[in-house]
């Protein structure tokens, strides 16, 4: 798995997002610029994103990511 597949994978599921994905060999980090993230904490963003890449994680495919996720608003602050 690459970076540009995780970043399409949380792209095209959180419609409007915007994802920088780093690292390799199965560990990554993401920053996620969403604004569908406004009123949720920090677990239920995360949950979100996780769903977008759930058989990735299952099937080992994807061993760990390390999420940052903020509104633009927030981004801008």
């Amino acid at each position: 798995m690459d970076t540009d597949k995780i970043k399409n994978l949380i792209e095209n599921s959180l419609e409007g997002s915007i994802a920088d994905v780093n690292g390799g060999e199965g560990k990554y980090t993401a920053n996620i610029i969403f604004d569908g993230f406004k009123d949720l904490n920090t677990v239920s963003r995360h949950k979100i994103v996780y769903s977008a890449l759930d058989a990735y994680i299952k099937s080992g495919e994807l061993h760990a990511i390390s999420l940052k996720t903020h509104t633009s608003e927030e981004k801008k602050s």
